[in-house]
C-alpha cells in the first residue's frame, strides 16, 4: 500500500500529461494559421475545415476521458501496481491520439485505416480506464479511509462495450466513416438502466 500524497502526485503527473496532449492537437492549426495572411480567415476556414473538425472531436474526446478518470479519482487515496500501470497504459493512448487525428485532418482521402487507428485508440483508452476502475474494486483499500466512497464499474463497462461495437463498425463498414461512435450516445441510458436495476436489486427491495 502506498500513501495519499503518492497517490496525489501521480494524478498531477497524469493531469500534466493529459493537458500538453491536449495542446498538441490545436498546433498544426497554429502551423497551418500562417497562410491566414493570403488567403483570409473564411478561404482558411473552408480550406481547414476537416483540420477544425478532427481538433474538436478529440479535444472532447479527451476532455471526456479526462473527466471520467477524475471523477474515479475522487474517490481514490492510494494506488497499487495495477492502478499505476492501467494509468500508464491510458496515458499512452491520450497522448497517441493527436497522431491519429491528424490523420483525419490532413486534407487528403483518409482510408478505413485511418478512421481504425482512431477509433481503436479510444478503445484502447476506454479498456485502460476499465483496469483502473476494477482495481479500485478490487482492492477497495485504494479508496478514501472514511469509507464513504463506493466504486463500481458499470460505466466502464457499458463504454468499452460500445467503444468495441463501434470499432467492429468501422472496420467491417468503411463506409460509414466515424459515424458508428455516435452509438456511445447510448452510455448515459444504459447506465440509468443498470443503476435502477441495482438499486432495485433482491437485496435492496423492500419487505411488504
Amino acid at each position: 500500500m502506498h500513501s495519499e500524497r503518492g497517490f496525489h502526485r501521480l494524478v498531477n503527473f497524469s493531469d500534466a500529461v493529459v493537458a500538453i496532449a491536449i495542446t498538441l492537437l490545436v498546433l498544426p492549426l497554429v502551423d497551418s494559421a500562417s497562410a491566414i495572411g493570403t488567403t483570409g480567415p473564411a478561404r482558411y476556414i473552408d480550406d481547414n475545415h476537416a483540420r477544425l473538425l478532427a481538433f474538436a472531436l478529440s479535444f472532447a474526446v479527451i476532455g471526456l476521458f479526462w473527466w471520467g478518470q477524475h471523477q474515479m479519482f475522487e474517490k481514490v487515496g492510494s494506488y497499487n501496481s495495477v492502478l499505476v500501470w492501467a494509468m500508464f497504459v491510458w496515458l499512452f493512448s491520450i497522448v497517441f491520439l493527436p497522431f491519429p487525428t491528424e490523420l483525419l485532418g490532413s486534407g487528403g482521402r483518409v482510408d478505413a485505416t485511418g478512421h481504425a487507428i482512431y477509433v481503436g485508440t479510444m478503445l484502447v483508452t476506454a479498456m485502460a480506464t476499465l483496469v483502473q476502475n476494477w482495481a479500485v474494486v478490487r482492492w477497495p483499500e485504494l479508496l478514501h479511509k472514511d469509507g464513504t466512497d463506493v466504486a463500481t464499474i458499470d460505466s466502464s463497462v457499458i463504454l468499452v462495450v460500445l467503444m468495441a461495437t463501434a470499432f467492429v463498425l468501422v472496420v467491417a463498414f468503411p463506409s460509414l466513416g466515424l459515424y458508428p461512435l455516435l452509438i456511445l450516445a447510448a452510455s448515459r441510458p444504459l447506465e440509468s438502466v443498470v443503476g435502477r436495476r441495482r438499486s432495485t436489486g433482491p437485496g435492496r427491495r423492500h419487505r411488504r
